[in-house]
This record gives structure tokens, C-alpha cells and sequence, in this order.
């Protein structure tokens, strides 16, 4: 991870398993940055079969590889709380200080620029596949990941509440 690779199919699959009873939750399920291979993808799927649920919908977010790099290169880190700043989007009001607790901020070595590259390469690799296939399975909703965090929200919860309203009806 400190390089910008991803953690191993095995250790990721390993805690969605642990925790496939939430799978049940009566009103759904979101799983945040999961999968993120083909692999994973395959494996949660025979899951959601043998447990007798299907997805109805995966995500797409969609933004520039210069927004990317903004963003998490910006992002900063409370070594304390673990609160979470940016340098330009939401900054503490004393620079380098969290708001919260006065903890120290710190840039994760997954959000230098080095790390970032090698992550979006390890993306277009492992991670793009999935656009496929999830299209392929006819459940892809691709949202414009650009504006504030509450702009993204409202466009996702439109988009997922368009494709409810296609499939009931």
C-alpha cells in the first residue's frame, strides 16, 4: 500500500467474507472501493449467489486523472484522530494542525505523487476491467465525479434512484 499497490485479492476477500452477514441489511448494501479486480469481482458474485442476493446497481465514478491527482495528492491526515483535510478543498484552520484534537497532519504515503502514479497504473490494470464486465451484467451507472462531496452525493443517489425506478417498473 505505502508504494501504491493494491493489498493482495486474498487479504481484501478475506474481510468481505468475515463480514458477508451485512449483505442481509434490509436496506441494502454499499461496498466503498470493493472489488477492485476482476477477480474480486467473480468471487463476490458466486457469493451473492450462494447467499441469494444480486446487485442492482455498481457505480462508475468518473473524473480526469488531473482532479485525481489534486485530490489525493492534497489530501492530509490527523496522525491522532485520523480526521481528514485537504489542502485546498477543506484545510485546518491552523496549517498542519488537525481542528479537532491539535494532532499533527501528515501526507499517507499512498498520496505522494509517486505512489498516486503507480496506483492509477495499477487501476487501468486491475481495476478498469471491471467496467466491462459490470456492464456486461447490465448494472453500471456511470456519475460525474467532479464538484463537492454533496454534488457527487445528489448526482449518485439520482442515478441509483433513475435505475430503481427502471427496473420496478
Amino acid at each position: 500500500m505505502r508504494r501504491g499497490a493494491l493489498v493482495p485479492d486474498f487479504t481484501v476477500w478475506e474481510m468481505v467474507r468475515e463480514r458477508r452477514e451485512c449483505l442481509h441489511c434490509g436496506g441494502g448494501f454499499i461496498l466503498d472501493g470493493f472489488p477492485r479486480t476482476l477477480g474480486q469481482a467473480q468471487s463476490l458474485k458466486e457469493l451473492m449467489d450462494r447467499e441469494g442476493l444480486a446487485l442492482t446497481a455498481v457505480v462508475d465514478y468518473e473524473l480526469p486523472v488531473s482532479a485525481i491527482v489534486a485530490r489525493l495528492g492534497g489530501r492530509r491526515t490527523c496522525e491522532k484522530c485520523k480526521a481528514v483535510y485537504h489542502v485546498t478543498e477543506r484545510p485546518s484552520k491552523v496549517e498542519g494542525r488537525c481542528d479537532r484534537c491539535d494532532g499533527s497532519l501528515f501526507q499517507r504515503e499512498d498520496d505522494r505523487p509517486e505512489s498516486i502514479k503507480v496506483r492509477l497504473e495499477a487501476y487501468v490494470r486491475s481495476t478498469a476491467p471491471l467496467i466491462d464486465f459490470y456492464s456486461g451484467l447490465g448494472l453500471l451507472v456511470q456519475v460525474e465525479a467532479i464538484g463537492s462531496p454533496e454534488e457527487i452525493c445528489d448526482r449518485s443517489m439520482a442515478a441509483l434512484q433513475s435505475r430503481h425506478a427502471e427496473a420496478t417498473s
